[in-house]
């Protein structure tokens, strides 16, 4: 489960479909129970729908759903509920439907890129349901940098070990430029060169990365969970260590939990 997959059927590279160019007003999602409801001042206060891509992972879907379990832990006067764009079930519709009619809702895509299944594929499949409001991608953003740092840290890259992130890839170039903005903001952040990979839809792939990074490569996993793209990204590395993704069995990082709250407040207009 990565930046985004922009393929259809399954989290895995399979088709790539071609970009279809949109604003993102309105998503789709699955569901999982309530959380809780509230009001705010007497007016409905909007649910918060996180929508992953899925996947038939059971570590990564129970991955996201503690990430899901977090934020609704920050919002208790909130609807929350997880669905996914593809793989799992329940489907898009069910999930809004089981929201009540009356209550507005905000998508959070639990996407690290904005790509086909943010700008065509949430679009299309809540279209059916007003008083929809998709929220960005979550990436870029320095809080994902928080959360690959201390991925990273866990397999101890030494100085002279070369980086490269390993990224989902999209058949939208623009959600494979977010991803390599996100390899300049960590190579910044660590002081050092850190290339990119892709495992799917876009060049360099990250085995040609690796073998054009040299004998001594670390492996940052830019993927939110595990699943079919990170088994791709071990595979694809070969020798080279292969860092986990920013969600495991461990607590999701706050650094996600906030982001993920900051995308639902800003876009349902709330404060901080």
């Amino acid at each position: 489960m990565g930046p985004e997959s922009p393929h259809r059927g399954r989290d895995a590279a399979r088709r790539a479909p071609s970009p279809v160019p949109g604003g993102v007003d309105a998503a789709p999602g699955v569901i999982r129970p309530t959380y809780a409801a509230g009001h705010n001042g007497g007016v409905t206060r909007p649910a918060l729908l996180a929508i992953s891509h899925g996947t038939s992972s059971p570590a990564g879907q129970a991955a996201v759903a503690a990430l899901v379990d977090a934020v609704a832990r920050r919002l208790p006067g909130t609807i929350v509920r997880l669905g996914h764009v593809d793989v799992q079930q329940p489907d898009v519709a069910a999930s809004l439907d089981a929201i009540p009619a009356a209550t507005p809702v905000v998508i959070v895509p639990l996407l690290l890129s904005a790509g086909y299944h943010v700008r065509v594929d949430l679009i299309r499949q809540s279209a059916g349901r007003d008083g929809v409001t998709i929220a960005p991608a979550l990436g870029p953003d320095e809080r994902l940098v928080d959360a690959l740092v201390t991925r990273l840290a866990t397999v101890a890259p030494e100085p002279e070990d070369a980086l490269v992130l390993a990224v989902a890839g999209s058949s939208d170039d623009r959600a494979n430029e977010d991803c390599r903005v996100t390899a300049r903001m960590l190579g910044a952040r660590l002081g050092r060169e850190v290339a990119i990979g892709f495992l799917a839809a876009a060049d360099p792939r990250l085995d040609v990365a690796v073998s054009a990074a040299g004998d001594r490569v670390v492996v940052a996993d830019y993927l939110l969970a595990p699943g079919y793209f990170h088994d791709l990204a071990v595979t694809l590395a070969g020798p080279a260590t292969v860092a986990p993704p920013l969600l495991g069995s461990d607590e999701p990082p706050a650094s996600l939990v906030d982001l993920v709250v900051d995308r639902y407040n800003g876009s349902a207009g709330l404060p901080d």
